[in-house]
């Protein structure tokens, strides 16, 4: 089985590029030992970092295992690590590269010369923007 696949926001659907879905069923599976995961996005609106969030907690990378207990693997969400920067709302702001980022290496303790960095942006390069 599949598991949720895909979610509705009103008329928009909201769902993993294929390759994204396939990688995290791999991370799941153990085929990356020792590796973590963390997202950063600059979703424009408070409503829209909801639908986000909500949506992480909603798909499932496979049946019963959602992406957010994916990108959870490995962190102590529980005693606060936030590996998950979502927003535009201070102290994030629009350049990830000056916010999302630098509390991703506070708060996983991981350097950016151990990070690896993949951007869906096509409007900017904000993984050169981190390197700067």
């Amino acid at each position: 089985g599949e598991g949720v696949v895909a979610v509705k926001s009103g008329s928009d659907t909201i769902r993993l590029f294929p390759g994204a879905l396939k990688v995290l069923q791999d991370y799941h599976n153990g085929k990356y030992p020792g590796m973590r995961i963390a997202a950063a996005s600059s979703a424009d609106t408070p409503f829209a970092v909801k639908i986000a969030r909500k949506a992480l907690t909603m798909l499932e990378v496979v049946p019963g295992v959602t992406v957010r207990e994916v990108f959870s693997m490995g962190f102590d969400v529980e005693g606060g690590v936030e590996n998950m920067q979502i927003g535009r709302t201070p102290p994030l702001s629009s350049n990830k590269a000056k916010t999302h980022f630098p509390i991703l290496k506070e708060q996983t303790g991981v350097a950016y010369d151990q990070m690896i960095f993949f951007d869906d942006c096509n409007w900017g390069d904000h993984c050169a923007i981190v390197n700067e």
